[in-house]
């Protein structure tokens, strides 16, 4: 036998240098091309409220970690990320209290009473902006811009009642009415395209949720089968952001790639089917809301079977 010896450690066996601080780190570089271009189409108008959800969401998890004498967890910037993800999903002239709240609903709801970071089972950005549309809907609802009130392009697609952008100000956000960060796709992907570049995400959420509903609206259509324009309605509302930035939520989506294409296309098909025939012009966040909820299903369907474990 030989003298050497070894030493045994727990796993985890493989380790890297990436932290949730650098992570999020990362995701808020990415966010940065959204965020110039939801100041610079909105004004200041939309920088206060993306300041005040930042501020708001830091707040109430500093609060509540106090109170419950938890370790302060500031540092990891996903109160942050919840903030900044929430005002993109939020009206540029919303009041800044019901901004507030929502971002505090999200942190201290969403995600401090399931246990903080990695314990949430919805994406809490999402499940606070559907918070205040159910409190607030005429509020949530309301789009102006430079003091006219506008309607979204999936608003004049559903009820008509005004002129609709071309594709290229539906790519770039030119002029067009809608949430502060959901507006340019141009700036969307700039970020999405630097997350793939860092390994942050990987292709299947994002390419299986958009190429879903792509298919689909193109297929079914709004004027009938085949007569659908699939290239403009992935380029407006909601998709792109909630594609590339909410859906990939590491907490709230399947750990497997199988998994991954599975939630992408749900969240595809839901989208298209709210899109087309519910009562709401738009289907991102519930759509994403409701396949949070059956990721545990969807992990149990495709986990890998555990090496000698029984069938």
């Amino acid at each position: 036998m030989s003298g050497n010896l070894y030493n045994v450690s727990v796993s985890p066996h493989i380790k890297s240098k990436e932290t949730v601080s650098t992570v999020m780190r990362d995701v808020l570089i990415a966010l940065v091309p959204a965020t110039v271009a939801g100041i610079y189409f909105f004004g200041k108008e939309a920088a206060l409220v993306m300041i005040t959800a930042i501020v708001s969401a830091m707040l109430s998890e500093y609060l509540f970690n106090k109170i419950t004498k938890r370790p302060n967890s500031l540092k990891d910037l996903s109160a942050v990320i919840t903030g900044l993800l929430l005002a993109f999903n939020l009206p540029p002239t919303l009041p800044l209290w019901m901004v507030a709240v929502g971002s505090a609903f999200a942190i201290i709801v969403v995600k401090c009473f399931f246990g903080g970071l990695g314990q949430n089972i919805m994406n809490p950005a999402l499940a606070g902006r559907a918070f205040l549309l159910a409190a607030y809907p005429s509020q949530m609802t309301e789009w102006t811009i430079d003091g006219a009130t506008k309607a979204t392009p999936l608003a004049i697609l559903r009820n008509g009642g005004g002129l609709l952008p071309d594709t290229l100000d539906a790519f770039l956000g030119t002029n067009l009415a809608g949430c502060i960060g959901e507006v340019s796709a141009f700036a969307l992907l700039l970020g999405g395209a630097y997350l793939l570049y860092r390994k942050v995400i990987t292709w299947h959420i994002p390419a299986t949720y958009i190429g879903t509903v792509f298919v689909i609206t193109t297929v079914l259509g709004r004027d009938g089968f085949m007569q659908g324009n699939g290239i403009y309605e992935i380029f407006i509302g909601g998709l792109m952001l909630g594609a590339i930035f909410m859906a990939t939520d590491y907490t709230t989506s399947p750990m497997t790639r199988k998994g991954q294409i599975i939630f992408g296309v749900g969240c595809g098909l839901l989208t298209s089917l709210i899109r087309l025939y519910g009562g709401y012009a738009e289907g991102v966040s519930y759509s994403i809301l409701i396949m949070n909820l059956l990721v545990p299903m969807i992990d149990k369907w495709t986990n890998p079977r555990v090496f000698g474990g029984a069938k």
